[in-house]
């Protein structure tokens, strides 16, 4: 081979291997390449910022449950506006009794006052349960205490704190003078949270919510129940009634035929959602007499979701003391709520309930 050639094969080569050293640089470059601006904020946003947040049950604050008195001598209750979940259920006597479940309450610069609160029943705690709420109460029936000691309640018994007198700065139950005794009993949220510091309770939970709240406006179609007022007779001494404000897309709350009020604000009670349950009562016999109740409530029951003027059937599910409600519409799919406070009726297996 001639000297021409050589050197020609020799120039190609090089230029090929020039060639193929600024692709490879090129290639290289490409997978190093920062994403654009757009994709890297989009991947920088954690998923939960993404979805829409429910108001009414947020963060990880253990949930609070006060019993509170339902008896015409301690309304107004206070703060009942302010609690996300409210259970009413019957007790001795054709009464009803409260339980009113607050989260997430901001008391940093206002603490906020509860009651008139009254004594545990031990149904009442199979939904303090469901939700992992500190239950705090002023006293208990025998049935209640057995209760709270099989199931390591987080439990709050008022008695050993009650001063009987009026409320000081280092009160946590206290009495107020306009109601009498035993209608007169209160606490507050950041009492309750300084008990419950010293009995080493843990005021965090990661219980999800045993409703399933949706950001989305739930509104049911025209073959629904219209349900602008909705009548709950419990006894024959007890009616409770709720009616639809459609201004507001909230249901005021009638007890014994009168408006009840927030004695803290005096403002109208009202609810964005009610959800009934039938579920049987009978009296116990326990020897004491004092017509104190059962709820057969570990059981799949009847009941109504309402909101916004209108009602639909649901069945209420609950399979054990610690088992979260499944509510349920007729296809058994779980039902959503409103964004928005709730009531829990749970009444007497007949009572005949009406809607207009």
């Amino acid at each position: 081979m001639d000297k021409k050639k050589k050197l020609y094969i020799a120039i190609m080569l090089v230029m090929i291997i020039a060639l193929l050293v600024i692709l490879g640089m090129k290639i290289q470059n490409k997978k190093v390449e920062r994403p654009s601006t757009q994709e890297s904020e989009i991947a920088e946003v954690p998923v939960e910022e993404k979805k829409e947040k429910i108001n009414i049950f947020h963060g990880n604050d253990r949930p609070i449950a006060f019993m509170i008195d339902n008896n015409v001598n301690a309304k107004p209750q206070s703060s009942l506006n302010k609690a996300y979940l409210i259970y009413e259920i019957i007790v001795e006597g054709g009464e009803t009794r409260l339980m009113a479940l607050f989260k997430g309450i901001d008391t940093s610069s206002e603490d906020v006052m509860v009651g008139p609160i009254r004594s545990a029943r031990h149904y009442f705690i199979d939904y303090a349960l469901e939700n992992d709420a500190i239950y705090a109460h002023l006293g208990q029936s025998p049935q209640a205490e057995t209760y709270i000691k099989n199931f390591k309640i987080a439990d709050i018994n008022g008695q050993a704190y009650d001063t009987g007198k009026a409320k000081t700065a280092t009160a946590l139950f206290w009495r107020e003078k306009a109601k009498k005794a035993p209608h007169n009993a209160y606490t507050s949220i950041n009492s309750i949270l300084a008990i419950c510091g010293k009995k080493n309770y843990s005021t965090k939970s990661n219980k999800e919510s045993v409703l399933n709240y949706v950001a989305k406006e739930v509104k049911f179609d025209e073959n629904a129940q219209m349900a602008n007022k909705v009548s709950i007779p419990y006894s024959t001494g007890h009616t409770v009634q709720y009616v639809y404000d459609e201004t507001t897309g909230k249901y005021t709350r009638f007890s014994k035929g009168k408006k009840q009020t927030d004695e803290a604000t005096g403002e109208d009670v009202t609810t964005k959602n009610i959800i009934l349950s039938f579920i049987k009562n009978t009296t116990l016999n326990d020897g004491e007499n004092k017509g104190r109740q059962n709820l057969e409530n570990l059981t799949k029951a009847n009941g109504y979701y309402i909101t916004n003027g209108k009602a639909i059937k649901i069945t209420c599910q609950k399979q054990s003391a610690t088992g979260q409600t499944k509510y349920c519409d007729g296809l058994g799919n779980e039902i959503e709520v409103n964004d928005g406070n709730t009531w829990i009726n749970i009444c007497p297996i007949d009572a005949s309930v009406t809607f207009e």
